[in-house]
């Protein structure tokens, strides 16, 4: 409960920052006077939740981000599988996707424009090449740096490649994949707002810069709120899933320096003095 409330105190401290130096007009090189106050921002929120625009665009906006991180989920993990544990496809597409990668999701929106029919295609194609590329070099690495004794292990009591696969390579990778499934949430929903501001039709980022054009800088506000918190609820339901099917992973608790581990899942982190920890071996050995 102390967490918790620390965290809602530095909520509380930074939106009473923002009403202290808006409402005083603050102009010291940052031109606070520019910004709308909490309070305005508030009623323009209140305003926008009592229409269906608002409702509309959170719709569209999650269904983009959804299709096209998830279409990015698989293709990436799949692909990331592949070239991990094939030369032959590491041979083969490696080098396409070394140089496609450093191009931004963001950038690709004229190829998205020329190649796709609609902007609705457009937006989920830049939305998955955003998270796509996470997903598949965190997927890579994780499978890259699997014990090969598990899988020898598992061969030597008969099983197959796919017998491996499932029992080995993914199980293994699971915090590794979900590691790049964090990342590709948050670089998506950059990816979606930026792309629905310059070739949407509804959305949270279309209404967003709408709002900025005419001048409507408390609508602005309400846009960058809700990104936030959609982006807040989505990355930590990703890391509650990755939580859940990685149950089985030993979890420490962050102890500061000097207090005694805290108990986490009935496991104490305290490692038990043995025949090889310094406790037990004489001095004139210790190095």
């Amino acid at each position: 409960m102390t967490r918790y409330a620390l965290r809602g105190l530095s909520l509380a401290v930074g939106l009473g920052l923002w009403q202290m130096l808006t409402s005083l007009d603050v102009d010291v090189w940052l031109r606070f006077s520019q910004f709308p106050t909490v309070t305005d921002v508030a009623r323009a929120f209140a305003d926008r939740l009592s229409g269906p625009d608002y409702w509309t665009d959170l719709t569209d906006s999650l269904t983009r981000i959804l299709t096209g991180f998830l279409l990015a989920a698989v293709l990436g993990v799949a692909t990331g599988v592949l070239v991990a544990r094939s030369r032959l496809a590491e041979d083969l597409f490696g080098p396409l996707l070394e140089v496609v990668r450093p191009i931004p999701a963001i950038a690709l929106v004229p190829v998205a424009i020329l190649l796709f029919p609609s902007n609705e295609q457009g937006i989920i194609f830049i939305t998955c090449t955003a998270a796509y590329f996470p997903v598949l070099v965190s997927t890579r690495h994780a499978v890259r740096a699997l014990t090969p004794v598990w899988e020898e292990a598992v061969r030597t009591m008969g099983g197959g490649r796919w017998r491996i696969l499932g029992s080995v390579v993914l199980p293994g990778a699971l915090p590794g994949i979900f590691g790049g499934l964090s990342v590709g949430i948050g670089v998506s929903w950059i990816c979606v707002i930026s792309a629905e501001m310059i070739s949407g039709q509804y959305g949270v980022g279309y209404r967003t810069w709408q709002d900025y054009t005419v001048v409507d800088y408390p609508g602005v506000f309400v846009g960058m709120v809700t990104i936030g918190v959609l982006g807040w609820l989505t990355s930590t339901a990703v890391e509650l899933l990755g939580r859940r099917l990685t149950h089985w992973l030993p979890r420490t608790s962050y102890v500061p320096g000097g207090r005694s581990p805290r108990r986490v899942r009935g496991v104490t982190a305290r490692v038990p003095a043995g025949p090889d920890t310094k406790e037990n071996v004489p001095h004139d050995q210790l190095v």
